[in-house]
């Protein structure tokens, strides 16, 4: 117990050293830690105590058992840190995600690996010997004594019966990782999970032109659309934005009840009040929750961008699209495209021939205009330390039309004023008010609503069939907020699995010095992912981000209750064991410890499960995976893993064997 709070104090150094804040992911990390940490400290004090009970006195038993588990202890820190923090180094979401995460789990690990091969020796040395007799421990002993003797009697018994038959062992899993498989092509995919952040936001953009009154009238009539929520007490406050960055732009936000204070969720009342939203005249909205990562764009949709050569050619495409998006994904609202050429500017048309002609150089036109619609800087007027700009611009009653640039008079070349209507004339038209750019192409944006409903996953894939089939050649489509996001984090967590495998193989190589236990460590893995996605597929969680986090985790805590099996049935042969007595001797030796690392990591996890409040749906997916994932891939560990060291080890000799015969063979060389 004392070395939870040492390592965790450890880790707030870890936090403070690294530059890190307190948020989400590093108390993710702190609470996830606290069940992990221990660990260490649970096998290196079993082990102690197992040889006091074999006789041994305090201070031989705390060295010698502290020697046995040394190099199992090492190996399963230098596993767990070899995961995280490799991968801290990726760019995108993900590597962001994985950088504070595992940077303060995997240094709170490495603190309790010294912490439990340091400090829990020298306590444990000196606590006194329990030399009651079994006649007088009290009823909870006893009945905890017998109930670990069954427990380990059943255990020997399954696994005499499991090596015994290893094929039929070795048939189950498969099938069993094979139906992960299936399962996991029925669970949702998102970038993170739906939350209820207590928080709604809603976002409405008008027609260009229309001004602060009339978006002032139609956000009063959102505003009414929420009051029956105010006066329900779903809703605490309402704060409404008019125009305060666009005059064609209403920004709505909603603050909710506590949680504990309301029936309705904000999924519920946004599923609610959209349709009315939508169907707001001139200024249709869209509401929409927050997420812990703020990854949603400003008008909380799915948003992407429409590439070409011209805005004229990618707007066409654009209303192709948009209709086509409508009709074959009505849940996704009618979509709203950036590029609207309705926004009126005058263009003045110059006659270059008739220009010339008369003798009007391009070049006093332009000026001419400048001075009369925003006026011409000519100089500036040095005047001690001061610049005063000398501007040049006519009066404003002489313009006071747009009609009146033509009445202007702009001097020819023989000095004579001629009149700006006999060379150029003004015609009204409607442009778009900006001009985008995505990955240096010419863009329009589009944005739809997100419904709860739908993953961002299938929304996806759906867009991107739909521009495949109605899209020109020559458009481009690109991704932008949640979606890109999603997008570059799916590529990423990909990459990050390959390399945590090849990562923690090659880190059990050289720890075992062995290829063969590091192979048979490592084939357990995937199984236990596959545990993993049955615990996620029966808790109805989606893959997302939190719970790719929880997979890439989990790949380092499999490998290490798979080395405390294969680290001790190693030394058993290195002692002159057969394979087969080995690896059953190191099943029941290994059994205690396995079983008390994986209880106190799961009820680790079980406060993330357990939480409510914003966010909470982010710390559920993590702990789904933590506690269901370990929990149901404990029963890989505990037999699959000696049938496949049962099959592999018998084709390698004992460690001590290689040992001697290289001592051997130095000894011959000396001669």
């Amino acid at each position: 117990a004392l070395s939870i709070p040492v390592s965790l104090t450890g880790a707030l150094a870890i936090i403070w050293l690294l530059g890190f804040s307190v948020n989400i992911l590093t108390l993710l990390a702190l609470v996830l830690a606290t069940g992990m940490i221990v660990d260490d400290a649970i096998v290196v004090s079993e082990n102690i105590q197992r040889r006091r009970a074999m006789g041994l006195g305090a201070r031989a038993a705390a060295v010698i058992g502290t020697r046995e588990v040394f190099f199992a202890v090492i190996a399963t820190t230098a596993v767990l840190a070899s995961v995280f923090i490799p991968i801290a180094f990726l760019p995108s979401t993900a590597g962001r995600l994985f950088r504070e995460f595992g940077g303060v789990l995997a240094g709170s690990v490495i603190i309790s690996s010294f912490v439990a091969l340091s400090l829990v020796p020298a306590l444990t040395a000196r606590l006194p010997v329990k030399s009651q007799k079994a006649n007088k421990r009290s009823l909870f002993d006893a009945t905890l004594g017998r109930l670990g003797h069954y427990c380990l009697q059943f255990y020997k018994t399954t696994l005499v019966w499991s090596l015994k038959y290893a094929w039929l062992v070795l048939v189950l899993c498969l099938l069993a990782a094979g139906g992960a498989y299936f399962t996991s092509q029925s669970i949702e995919n998102e970038l993170l999970p739906s939350e209820d952040r207590g928080t709604i936001r809603i976002f409405a953009r008008g027609p260009d032109g229309v001004g602060r009154n009339f978006m002032d009238r139609q956000a009063m009539r959102m505003e009414s659309l929420l009051m029956p929520y105010v006066e329900s007490e779903e809703i605490a406050s309402i704060y409404t934005v008019v125009g305060s960055w666009d005059p064609n732009i209403v920004f709505i936000t909603a603050d909710l009840k506590h949680w504990d204070e309301r029936e309705k969720s904000v999924q519920e009342i946004i599923g609610e009040i959209r349709p009315k939203l939508q169907s707001v005249p001139g200024a249709p909205g869209n509401a929409f929750g927050g997420n812990s990562l703020n990854l949603r764009g400003q008008s909380g949709g799915l948003e992407l961008a429409l590439t070409g050569d011209t805005y004229e050619r990618i707007y066409d495409a654009a209303l192709i699209y948009a209709a086509a998006i409508e009709e074959q994904m009505p849940e996704l609202g009618a979509p709203r495209i950036s590029y609207k050429p309705t926004q009126p500017q005058l263009r003045v048309n110059i006659d270059r021939r008739r220009a010339d002609e008369l003798g009007v150089p391009l070049s006093d036109i332009s000026s001419t205009l400048r001075a009369a619609i925003g006026g011409n800087d000519i100089i500036d007027l040095n005047i001690g330390d001061q610049a005063i700009p000398i501007i040049l611009q006519t009066n404003d009653r002489n313009t006071s039309d747009p009609s009146d640039l033509t009445n202007l008079y702009v001097k020819s070349d023989n000095g004579s004023l001629i009149p700006l209507s006999s060379v150029a004339y003004i015609t009204e038209e409607g442009v778009a008010a900006e001009l985008e750019r995505q990955a240096q192409r010419r863009a329009i944006k589009l944005d739809m609503s997100m419904p709860e409903d739908i993953t961002i996953n299938d929304a996806v894939t759906k867009l991107r069939n739909i521009g495949d089939d109605v899209l020109p050649e020559g458009i481009g489509t690109i991704f932008l907020g949640e979606a890109q996001a999603y997008e570059e984090t799916s590529q990423q967590v990909a990459m990050t699995y390959i390399l945590a495998f090849v990562i923690v193989f090659l880190v059990l190589a050289a720890q075992f010095e062995s290829v063969n236990s590091a192979v048979v460590v490592m084939l357990t893995v995937p199984f236990g992912i596959a545990a993993a996605i049955y615990a996620l597929y029966l808790t109805n969680t989606s893959i997302n981000v939190y719970s790719q986090i929880g997979l890439v985790m989990l790949i380092g805590l499999l490998a290490k209750n798979a080395i405390l099996l294969v680290e001790f049935a190693d030394q058993l042969r290195d002692r002159g064991y057969d394979v087969y007595e080995a690896i059953v001797e190191a099943g029941k030796v290994r059994l205690r410890p396995i079983m008390m690392t994986l209880v106190s990591t799961i009820l680790g996890g079980l406060p993330l499960i357990l939480s409510s409040g914003a966010g909470a749906e982010a710390r559920n997916a993590i702990g789904w995976v933590v506690f269901g994932g370990l929990g149901i891939a404990v029963i890989f560990t505990l037999y699959l893993t000696p049938v496949i060291y049962l099959g592999l080890a018998r084709f390698t000799k004992p460690r001590a064997d290689e040992t001697r015969q290289l001592e051997d063979e130095l000894a011959a060389a000396e001669v």
